[in-house]
């Protein structure tokens, strides 16, 4: 049976990030000396489906090492409502793999005309959002044909980590970035292991997955990816604030898949998925906390391990979709390019 294009390209990602530790240094730099000049006061992120679920990650990533503030602003606001947002001081950071939507465009556009810093983490790179951007960064995935993205979500995780070793200094972060790939490559590895986690949801309708912190953004992208691939119904919350209400969900038999980092938040996760356990739900988990049903390779730095656990996911997400009778590359309705204004 050949195999789905949707793992064939996330078994791509590797090289891609090689790619990006290689080409993208000399515009690192730059946006690092413009960072370092203009010291903005806040950032404000710009994006849609997987790319705006990369920037949850990159909103924990700035906050918690540049103490820099994270805001997500909706394109809407400018292209359907007309304001103009005040952004002066800003750092504007835009990401999408075709780099064509009209409403990140144009949003790119406003903010550099109102004196932001703008960066478009892209990979298409005569794309218009390339052209809008003061910096563009580019993903250097080479053509992803998918519908459901893959390699060019894990790149735009990679993209800026190397700028955030520069800015802070951080030697152990540059060695981990440095050993991505590799840790990657072992991550393909685990596809036995996701085939046998995915059969435990086989025949799920609902599924909410759970995690904080770092891993937040790659629980919002598999519950996309489950829509997408799997027909599944599946939400992301907060481990912490899935108490807060959604939990009660438990008690109608609806199964959780939760993300253990290995990070600052190990020990808060351990604590909610334990008590959510205690209260009979029926929970598996994935990441590099060594507690987990799936553990991923740990990379040596919060920052990075949440790449591999994303990608793990991908093994379980085609082959849960495998297992349900469906083509994870032919999702009903859906199209590489949505252009939304």
């Amino acid at each position: 049976m050949t195999e789905p294009l949707m793992l064939r390209e996330t078994r791509q990602a590797p090289e891609a990030i090689v790619r990006q530790l290689r080409e993208n240094a000399p515009a690192l730099a730059r946006l690092a000396a413009a960072v370092r000049g203009r010291r903005p006061a806040y950032a404000v992120t710009v994006a849609r489906g997987s790319s705006d679920h990369a920037c949850t990650f990159i909103k924990y990533a700035l906050e918690t090492h540049l103490a820099l503030p994270v805001a997500s602003l909706g394109p809407s606001v400018h292209t359907l409502y007309g304001a103009r947002l005040d952004l002066r001081g800003a750092l504007v950071i835009a990401a999408s793999q075709s780099g064509a939507s009209p409403d990140v465009v144009e949003s790119v556009q406003a903010a550099r005309e109102e004196g932001a810093l703008t960066v478009a983490l892209v990979n298409v790179e005569d794309s218009p959002l390339a052209q809008a951007a003061e910096h563009a960064i580019f993903l250097r995935c080479g053509e992803e044909k998918a519908v459901a993205a893959t390699k060019s979500y894990l790149a735009t995780l990679s993209a800026l980590l190397p700028l955030i070793a520069d800015l802070t200094g951080s030697a152990e972060l540059r060695r981990a970035v440095d050993a991505l790939p590799d840790h990657l490559a072992q991550t393909m590895d685990l596809a036995p292991q996701a085939d046998e986690l995915a059969a435990r949801y086989r025949f799920a309708e609902n599924l909410l997955v759970l995690a904080r912190g770092l891993h937040y953004g790659v629980a919002q992208e598999a519950a996309l990816k489950l829509k997408e691939t799997c027909g599944i119904h599946a939400e992301a919350y907060s481990a912490a604030e899935f108490s807060h209400g959604p939990k009660r969900l438990i008690v109608e038999g609806v199964p959780l898949l939760g993300f253990a980092s290995n990070d600052a938040a190990q020990l808060a996760t351990r604590q909610a998925y334990a008590d959510l356990a205690t209260q009979g739900a029926d929970l598996r988990t994935l990441g590099p906390d060594p507690q987990a049903t799936l553990v991923t390779p740990g990379t040596g730095h919060a920052l990075s391990d949440p790449l591999p656990s994303a990608a793990a996911f991908y093994l379980f997400a085609a082959q849960l979709a495998g297992q349900r009778g469906l083509d994870p590359d032919a999702p009903p309705l859906l199209s590489k390019v949505t252009r939304t204004r």
